[in-house]
């Protein structure tokens, strides 16, 4: 027997919270459907009493981490056998994308799912052979409970997703560094003990001050002397606390708890992010590689001038060919030794340090390559000098010092080059985790003190006083004042917003000459900035498929490079004394022999090639690339979809949100029932139909609440004279609830959907209402919804939206660039055609009346028929179609859910014209990854070979390869939005009846002209 009811819930914040408790709630077995509301704080479940009790439900809720009670639950409501749509919605986990599935998701029990996400900073990488040295260890190593491990070589980081009760991060950390790198933890998410293992909260500080185990238990005691604290586990080797907590975050208060104690605390998120901005921005390899080659010319310019310069004179030959000690040794050739040892065995220890590790593992990398060319020349000019002074003619032996010296500078050149120029890439990333004020103003609203804190000890609902000019600290919504703020860093939107009260602010924007108070809605790492450059970060540290094909080569590339150095010098030597006529080099005497030469040829392959250009030409484009993005307001989740945003031929919007502005207004209502339509009862109609849309997120819901309270003359502030119970939300339908007024005890079974809703529960709609006012709001492109109060038909709503300035000229664009345009929606026909017909998509690409899963059928069809789809929305009921599609695209307007499923997240909501950027850009991105590889592959493929007939030493060509991939990569900062996106005048119809919409657009396979959207007939 399945029953309905719904239970109050304290502590939730965010819809994270929503989600926790929708999760724990659902595992539960004989649980059918969940449907939680922030704004209420209530969960209505409809659930089999025969299997699960009330009790069990709060229990499941607490378990959850948040307090719920058994009072005021409605009385058990029989329903008929059903699930909501919701429930068939999947939620793709927003960032980290390493992140393992949730045990509500998987079926799976919650012990068997206990991840923990470790990220490491790793140093000493230099090319894409240390990530597949790194990642080959790990693999062949089979650590048990290890799920993922993936490197990033530009962020130096390591990311595991692994079960820590059988494979903990100092594990991981240790095998790293048995592979020759340099490893420490930055941050472990672990689970947490008991039943609120994956549902509490936890916070790590970084303590400072403690010397011994009784300041670690001082500390401890400070901590758990807080409100809702379950753990406190204090480190003193690492001088960090880890808390674990339920309810609302109170950092401030921990933070302050262990100051009363006597020592000093910050968040540990500052100091790490201090830490990543110093790694990102190179500073340290930059400084190091600077002092490494200024050190090597100070040894390899004297060595050059002896060796190459001095000779071509003939006092200078007379000084080098001076013999001294021993007769064979030359005072040239000591002042080459002694000048060479320091960079051969000093500064070049670096390079044998990190040959042998790798060596070690049976692994090759750049630095193998390195060694082998200067050890060689350094050995046989040694070997050189003992010859000739063991023969009897004591001849002046032709050494190779300088080669040795020059190749060692020239690669601690390239390395500085490199590092400084991969400093760059990450450039954008860097700006915007720079973009959060260390310190923000909190004031007191009833003393109006103010007080001055650090930004992490912020908390949900503190009021902060913005100064003129003062950076935004954390998200809110503004409770006084006005002023005009510049978002363009977070949107990519060039004009300041204005703000006034009750207007969101965003944390890391920038406030304009007035003085703003608000109060904030999110902080810390809940913060829209924080999201973003989480997901940026997770995005460069991703790997395109077509990334992990050159690292792969990349791995066999040094021994490859090996063997025909190898090769090089015994076929050379075979034809130097076979051929009757060998070539010049051979016979001139002053190149020092034919061995001489060999050695050189054998020398040159390996110093020319270079496996590190192969490395860095995807996940240099794609760190500019997402940076740059992100700095338009244009957030791509890895590097996959920038590949498959190349291939797509096929583009789906979602309508209202989306192609329209999702700010639907009530133009008429008809209330049918002769029982509701005076005065007195209409008022009571709008109360229970709005109470009804209170809970719902749907613009629709939005609109009828709106209008309710305008007619009602109640602020926002005000609540209707309602209680809900039994709420049930039939994604891309309708709602239905029971409503009961205060002081009563005889409650409204409400019904609000579409026509089909209605039709389903044997309710039906006048035929004259049908054919008469619904037949014609919907021939204006209106959306119409039915009203049902205790199981008859009551009433009429009429609703419209308003098309975007943009829309027509973007689907009429995407069309010229040879894209398939379609629209789905969950509205009416004559509606969505009636809109369609407004920005020219075709009467057979609409599908209208669409539930969530019929969405993501319709993509599925396509994708069976061989197109790529780009699906675009903005919605819950989206959310499966983004998941589905090759390419989902969300606007940052619409919820959560569809964000978290979208590959794609367009930071302006208010213009669609952004999907046509993010387009551009993908391809502009990868056109520029496949540039770097066709250089890189070209470059040895033309140099190795040249190597191994004619070309000799020259170091610089090691540093030359992978200095111009990361230059190239660098060229996409360049990057600007197409024209069409910049103007408002330019995309918006109504306003501007001659200028051209998109100008010197390239289509992705052949050039054309694109027209003014006036001209797109």
């Amino acid at each position: 027997m399945f029953s309905t009811t719904s239970i109050p819930i304290y502590g939730m914040t965010c819809s994270s919270c929503v989600e926790s408790v929708t999760g724990a709630l659902e595992s539960l077995a004989g649980v059918n459907s969940v449907t939680v509301s922030l704004q209420r704080s209530l969960a209505t479940i409809t659930y089999d009493s025969e299997r699960v009790s009330k009790q069990q439900l709060i229990d499941g809720i607490q378990d959850a981490g948040f307090d719920a009670t058994s009072r005021n639950l409605t009385a058990e409501t029989p329903r008929p056998t059903r699930i909501s749509c919701m429930s068939d919605i999947p939620l793709t986990p927003f960032v980290p994308r390493l992140a393992s599935p949730r045990p509500w998701q998987t079926g799976l029990k919650k012990d068997e799912q206990q991840f923990t996400i470790t990220t490491f900073s790793i140093k000493g990488m230099t090319c894409a052979s240390c990530v597949a040295s790194i990642e080959r260890v790990v693999d062949t190593v089979n650590i048990q409970g290890l799920e993922t491990f993936t490197v990033s070589l530009l962020a130096e980081r390591g990311v595991a997703t692994h079960l820590s009760s059988q494979c903990s991060a100092k594990r991981i950390r240790q095998i790293i560094e048995d592979a020759g790198f340099d490893t420490v933890i930055i941050s472990s998410k672990e689970p947490v003990s008991g039943h609120d293992n994956y549902r509490a909260q936890s916070v790590t500080l970084k303590i400072f001050g403690m010397t011994c185990s009784s300041c670690v238990f001082s500390v401890e005691n400070a901590i758990l002397a807080n409100e809702g604290v379950k753990e406190a586990m204090v480190n003193l080797a690492t001088e960090e606390a880890r808390i674990v907590f339920v309810g609302k975050p109170r950092i401030r208060q921990f933070v302050e708890s262990i100051e009363a104690a006597g020592f000093d605390a910050i968040v540990a998120d500052t100091a790490d992010t201090n830490a990543q901005l110093e790694s990102l921005a190179r500073t340290k390899e930059i400084r190091m590689w600077k002092g490494q080659f200024i050190h090597c010319l100070i040894f390899a310019i004297p060595v050059f001038i002896l060796g190459m310069v001095l000779p071509h004179f003939a006092w200078g030959r007379a000084f080098c060919a001076t013999r001294i000690i021993f007769q064979g040794l030359t005072l040239g050739d000591l002042l080459c030794l002694v000048l060479t040892i320091p960079i051969q065995f000093g500064i070049a220890t670096r390079f044998y340090r990190a040959a042998a590790k790798s060596l070690r593992h049976g692994m090759a990398t750049m630095d193998v390559l390195v060694c082998l060319g200067t050890t060689a020349a350094f050995v046989y000019s040694i070997v050189a000098i003992l010859i000739s002074m063991m023969i009897p003619r004591h001849e002046t032996p032709s050494t190779f010092f300088d080669t040795s010296t020059t190749l060692i500078t020239f690669v601690t050149l390239g390395r500085y080059l490199e590092n400084k120029a991969k400093g760059q890439t990450s450039a954008a990333l860097s700006r915007l985790m720079s973009l959060t004020p260390s310190m923000a103003t909190v004031i007191n609203e009833n003393s109006r003190e103010e007080k001055k804190i650090p930004t992490e000890l912020l908390q949900v609902d503190d009021v902060i006083i913005l100064k003129p000019g003062s950076k935004i600290p954390a998200d809110g919504l503004a409770i006084s004042g006005q002023s005009f703020v510049d978002e363009s860093m977070i949107t990519g939107e060039a004009m300041p917003v204005q703000k006034s009260v009750g207007s969101t602010l965003i944390g890391g924007t920038v406030n304009g000459s007035g003085q703003i108070e608000y109060r904030v809605t999110r902080a810390g790492r809940d913060t829209k900035l924080a999201q973003i450059v989480q997901l940026v970060q997770e995005a460069q540290t991703s790997r395109a498929p077509i990334q992990r094909l050159a690292d792969h080569i990349a791995g066999y590339f040094v021994p490859l490079v090996v063997i025909l150095g190898a090769f090089t010098f015994v076929a050379w030597m075979f034809l130097s004394h076979v051929l009757k006529t060998p070539p010049p080099i051979f016979v001139e005497g002053h190149h020092g022999g034919k061995l001489m030469v060999c050695l050189q040829l054998c020398i040159s392959v390996i110093v020319v090639a270079c496996p590190c250009a192969l490395g860095l030409s995807t996940p240099t484009a794609v760190m500019v690339g997402t940076g740059v993005g992100a700095q338009n307001g244009i957030l791509f989740k890895g590097g996959s979809v920038l590949e498959a945003a190349t291939r797509v031929t096929q583009i789906v919007f979602d309508k209202t949100g989306t192609i329209t502005e999702g700010r639907m207004d009530v133009i008429q209502h008809v209330i049918s029932s002769s029982t509701w339509s005076t005065t007195n009862m209409s008022a009571l109609w709008w109360s229970m139909i709005a109470s009804a849309e209170h809970s719902s997120e749907h613009p629709i819901g939005k609109a009828i609440v709106s209008a309710a309270r305008k007619i009602l003359h109640l602020t926002e502030e005000d609540l209707f004279p309602t209680s809900v119970s039994g709420f049930i939300a039939t994604t891309g339908n309708g709602v239905e609830c029971l409503v009961t007024f205060e002081g009563s005890t005889h409650g409204y079974q409400i019904m609000v959907g579409n026509q089909k809703y209605l039709e389903s529960r044997k309710i039906y709609v006048p035929e004259h209402l049908l054919t008469g006012f619904a037949a014609q709001q919907q021939n204006l492109g209106r959306t119409c919804v039915f009203v049902a109060i205790n199981g008859e038909y009551s009433g009429i709503l009429s609703l419209s939206d308003k098309i975007k300035v943009d829309s027509r000229a973007t689907i009429y664009n995407l069309k010229r660039m040879g894209y398939k345009v379609a629209m789905v929606t969950g509205d009416q026909r004559v509606t969505s055609l009636r809109i369609a017909q407004q920005v020219d998509i075709l009467p057979s690409q609409i599908w209208s009346g669409i539930t969530p899963q019929g969405k993501s059928e319709i993509i599925a069809k396509m994708q069976s028929n061989g197109e790529i789809v780009a699906m675009v929305g903005d919605g819950i009921n989206d959310s499966p179609a983004l998941a589905t599609a090759d390419v989902g695209i969300a606007l940052a307007s619409g919820t959560d859910v569809a964000m978290e499923a979208a590959d794609v997240v367009l930071m302006r909501p208010h213009v669609i014209i952004d999907v046509l950027s993010s387009l551009d850009l993908a391809c502009t991105i990868f056109r520029r990854i496949k540039m770097n590889l066709v250089w890189a592959c070209g470059y040895n493929l033309i140099g190795i070979p040249v190597a191994m007939g004619v070309f000799l030493p020259l170091g610089f060509a090691m540093a030359c390869s992978s200095v111009s991939v990361v230059c190239s990569s660098l060229l996409l900062k360049r990057w600007k939005r197409p024209e069409f996106s910049y103007d408002d005048d330019e995309i918006n119809p109504a306003r501007s009846n001659n200028t051209s919409i998109i100008r010197k657009l390239l289509d992705r396979n052949h050039g054309y002209q694109l027209v003014g959207a006036d001209d797109a007939v």
